[in-house]
């Protein structure tokens, strides 16, 4: 339920960069339009936080292979009319005081400041769009305004092995943050040890990791961005360390589930976990839902298949003989005498009709989806793929990272590209 201060809150959800560490999946895509758990999008978790925070006015910025995510959210998010609330895309645009692309996350939100400014709101919230968690904006706003903080980060307790790859910050008795370092090396760590509290501290998450989530008072990231630091580009990198001598920076620890999707092997397992019998991230909440768009598909159909540990979504014909530790996307086919273990099958975007079957099969095209006694392990199967019988994917440890035309392989993850189509026998 919207409260006073979230109605006072404007949301600005980060894009990211081309990501490329994502690739083959940001091929044709931006990072916030590729699909997670099978049926969402990444954009889908900040805007539905928000949206169950009471906070409905978002921008989100974007400046890479923006048209899919355009029209997931044009097609998503609708609001009333006579409501104030939206959801609109903010693409990097050459105006006569700007004719370059967005530089860093800094520079984003200040080439769109202006698109803000058209909008009362006391506190701006910042947000990535490529992180999977489901955290309570309203309790941090709150948090924010109790402390009289200039800017709250959300903050969470990180382990030895991950602190190098965050920023790093320590804060006093009060939660004031009194200083912030980004991506610290190991050998400076024993100096950025924080008490997070017992229950992190016994499994070792002694360093605080900033979660690149910003509240910050409107007026002050206005002159921060605008006249203070105008050729800053980065948040994490310029306008935060500046600001935590000059400005009551406040830490709001976030003791709940929360990833990172940088990579595909960060993508793959954030995906996999969802199968787990009480997932960290949870599907099922009814006080936390996730939306995302009402495609009006029919349920899933399954015969002769056992399923273990398996998200199926909805609008799939399953015929396999065994699926196993799997999330299977929406309208996702799988013929008989397959077994997929450990996969992401992402689906496909439309069915094929009998005509469209027949005329394929006479050029010799596999069928949309997965055919007969394949075996499919450890690998993510992008959208709209054709992959013929008897095919075998294997990945694993031992094959080394490489690029296809047809996939690619990271971190022993297979990744068969948007589209591609495997022929009868094709081996991995």
């Amino acid at each position: 339920m919207a409260t006073q201060s979230s109605k006072n809150t404007l949301a600005i959800i980060l894009g990211g960069g081309a990501g490329t560490r994502l690739y083959p999946l940001t091929a044709s895509r931006s990072k916030p339009a590729v699909p997670i758990a099978g049926k969402y999008r990444l954009v889908d978790i900040p805007i539905s936080n928000c949206i169950n925070a009471g906070i409905n006015r978002m921008f989100v910025l974007t400046q890479f292979n923006s048209a899919s995510l355009n029209k997931h959210i044009k097609n998503t998010y609708h609001f009333s009319m006579f409501s104030s609330a939206f959801v609109d895309i903010l693409a990097a645009e050459q105006t006569p005081d700007n004719a370059g692309w967005y530089q860093g996350t800094a520079d984003a939100v200040r080439q769109c400041i202006r698109h803000v400014e058209q909008h009362d709101a006391e506190y701006i919230l910042i947000l990535s769009g490529d992180q999977l968690y489901q955290m309570d904006f309203q309790e941090m706003i709150d948090d924010h305004i109790a402390r009289g903080a200039d800017i709250s980060i959300a903050t969470i307790p990180v382990a030895e092995r991950e602190a190098p790859e965050f920023g790093i910050l320590k804060s006093d008795e009060r939660g004031t943050i009194t200083s912030f370092i980004e991506k610290p090396k190991p050998e400076v760590l024993h100096e950025w040890v924080s008490d997070t509290g017992d229950v992190m501290r016994g499994v070792g998450r002694i360093y605080l990791a900033s979660m690149g989530i910003y509240i910050f008072n409107r007026k002050l990231l206005n002159d921060l961005l605008m006249e203070v630091h105008k050729n800053a580009t980065d948040f994490g990198k310029e306008i935060i360390p500046s600001s935590i001598s000059n400005y009551k920076v406040a830490s709001y620890q976030y003791g709940g589930y929360w990833t990172d999707i940088g990579n595909i092997y960060s993508f793959f397992e954030a995906n996999l976990a969802l199968t787990q019998e009480i997932p960290d991230f949870n599907l099922f909440d009814n006080s936390k839902p996730v939306f995302t768009r009402a495609r009006m598909l029919p349920p899933a159909k399954i015969s002769g298949t056992t399923l273990e540990r398996t998200i199926i979504a909805e609008g799939s014909i399953i015929l396999a003989s065994r699926v196993e530790n799997s999330v299977i996307g929406i309208r996702s086919r799988i013929g008989h005498g397959t077994t997929i273990v450990s996969s992401y099958l992402m689906g496909s975007d439309f069915y094929e009709t009998l005509q469209e079957m027949n005329h394929a099969a006479e050029r010799n095209i596999p069928k949309i989806g997965i055919g007969e006694r394949c075996y499919i392990k450890n690998a993510i199967v992008d959208k709209n793929c054709r992959i013929g019988n008897d095919v075998r994917i294997n990945g694993g440890a031992h094959l080394p990272n490489s690029d296809h035309s047809l996939y690619t392989v990271k971190d022993g993850i297979v990744v068969v590209k948007k589209g591609a189509i495997l022929p009868d026998g094709f081996v991995i």
